[in-house]
């Protein structure tokens, strides 16, 4: 009850005209910057973080909090638009998201986007003001061999899911990590595969490896194929209501409850972050279309624009945004991007998050919790009604659309570092891009292995200094030996599913040139 009572508080902090106009603010600005190709919503939070400093706290982090989650709904406007999401939050939406636009489905995959989001953060703010010690409890079991468990498993699941071909999805994993080694070692300080190249000193900035191979690869293969393609205009009309229907809603709450229930934990697990939980939620997805149509159910979709493969991902990265902001104010630890900004703007005003700051700041807590509430109700209310307006811009004659995906992608990486070198490496990432494509080589997987490929890396080399080089310290918790034992029962699953495949097409094949002859 004294939850309940202490945010019952914050909303009437939040709920003064004053406050109120800043969360629509936040929210609309948070859109806006948003769906620019690789800005995302946390280069949203810090554009605008100078701004907040001439507010009183309260209003300030109202205003933040509304801006973050107003830049995740526009990541996943522009990788539905445009196959650009904003930021890796919102890649495993690009995957289904932009074959729904394609096939003329824009308005319903926007709108999929923005009740997911709404759902994954109600429900994930409710568990984080009700629940955050048992969570934040979660994330303090976590050392360096569970992460590395952790990546494993996100590694090979998802080149196993996404890809129709295991071959093909190691090859793309193969790739990512080839990439995620370039530049300086974090831990030793050694230079590896730069070439001499002091610009790749660094490494590759993920905006840039995210919008060359999904914006550029895709301007790339739609110009090669521009006089084969006859059916791309008809494929962006759109077909049926602008409004999810009935059919539609019945299979996305169910995707909208999983998805959330894959993003809840991974809020408050330190390098974490929203990839590995919207990459299983949309892996789980998958898998269970697969699994009906194999039962005679309904057609498995996934390939072709699967409403399923937008929504369970969606409120899986918002679920992971709004615990993130629990372990942030209960813990003072960031566990993404936009968290670490925001714990910027907490010390520029004298405050450091933790237990204690519920204590000391309990005001600004509750009505920065009350707060995300009423920004999720907002952008529900902005974006529902406008998502057939977003739609529109599918409209656009081909030439003059992708020739405006690729000056955005040009301008949002070039914002993002102001280096000249960052355009030339995206035209060069774009290029590997649009050979993936043109040998079907799934591009999730590298994005997967691009993102946690540092991560799994020095937490290895971590747990193995700590154990003074014993390989089974990698198998010494619960949670770790959980993780292999989940993965290699899904493997066992796979090849067995595979082989069974196999023979009853190989048992058809015969039956059928015998009912030919006949």
């Amino acid at each position: 009850m004294d939850a309940l009572n202490h945010l019952l508080t914050g909303f009437s902090h939040a709920l003064t005209p004053e406050n109120l106009l800043w969360a629509l603010l936040g929210v609309l600005l948070g859109t806006a910057v948003g769906v620019l190709p690789g800005l995302g919503s946390s280069m949203a939070v810090a554009l605008l973080l100078p701004i907040t400093f001439q507010l009183d706290p309260t209003s300030a982090f109202i205003m933040l909090a509304a801006v973050y989650y107003g830049g995740l709904f526009g990541d996943s406007t522009a990788a539905i638009l445009m196959n650009t999401p904003g930021q890796s939050s919102a890649i495993a939406t690009t995957i289904e998201g932009y074959k729904m636009a394609r096939r003329g489905r824009a308005p319903q995959a926007l709108a999929t986007a923005a009740i997911g989001a709404f759902i994954g953060a109600i429900l994930s703010t409710s568990l984080v003001a009700f629940f955050s010690p048992a969570i934040i409890g979660l994330a303090l079991r976590f050392g360096p061999a569970e992460y590395f468990a952790l990546a494993v498993f996100a590694f090979i699941a998802t080149s196993a899911v996404v890809s129709q071909s295991m071959v093909r999805g190691l090859v793309a994993l193969g790739i990512g990590l080839s990439i995620s080694l370039v530049g300086i070692d974090s831990l030793s300080g050694a230079e590896r595969f730069t070439l001499g190249i002091p610009q790749l000193f660094e490494g590759f900035s993920i905006i840039t490896i995210t919008v060359a191979l999904l914006a550029i690869g895709e301007v790339l293969h739609v110009a090669a194929r521009a006089h084969t393609d006859d059916g791309h205009e008809s494929m962006l009309r759109r077909s049926g209501t602008p409004w999810l229907s009935l059919a539609d809603l019945r299979r996305t709450l169910p995707a909208w409850l999983r998805g959330t229930v894959f993003g809840v934990p991974f809020g408050v697990i330190p390098s974490g972050g929203s990839e590995i939980p919207t990459f299983l939620a949309f892996g789980t997805e998958k898998k269970l279309a697969e699994r009906r149509a194999r039962r005679g159910g309904r057609e498995n979709e996934f390939g072709k624009g699967a409403i399923e493969g937008v929504a369970a991902p969606e409120s899986a990265g918002s679920a992971t945004a709004g615990t993130a902001m629990g372990a942030l104010l209960g813990l003072g630890l960031p566990t993404s991007g936009t968290a670490a900004i925001m714990l910027a703007a907490f010390q520029q005003y004298g405050m450091q998050p933790g237990p204690l700051l519920f204590e000391r700041n309990g005001d600004l807590v509750w009505a920065l919790l009350a707060s995300l509430f009423i920004a999720s109700v907002m952008l529900l209310i902005l974006n529902l009604p406008f998502a057939p307006l977003w739609a529109r811009l599918l409209l656009i004659p081909k030439p003059y659309l992708y020739a405006g995906i690729t000056v955005f992608s040009v301008l949002g990486v070039y914002a993002a570092s102001s280096a000249m070198t960052d355009l030339w490496f995206m035209l060069l990432l774009g290029l590997v891009g649009f050979m993936m494509r043109r040998y079907d080589i799934p591009l999730a997987p590298v994005l997967i292995a691009v993102i946690l490929g540092p991560v799994a890396e020095s937490e290895l080399r971590r747990a193995l200094a700590v154990g003074q080089g014993d390989v089974t310290v990698l198998f010494g918790s619960a949670i770790s030996v959980g993780l292999y034992a989940v993965l290699l029962l899904g493997g066992v699953i796979v090849a067995v599913n595979r082989i069974r495949a196999r023979r009853r097409a190989t048992a058809t094949v015969p039956g059928s040139k015998a009912g030919a002859a006949s």
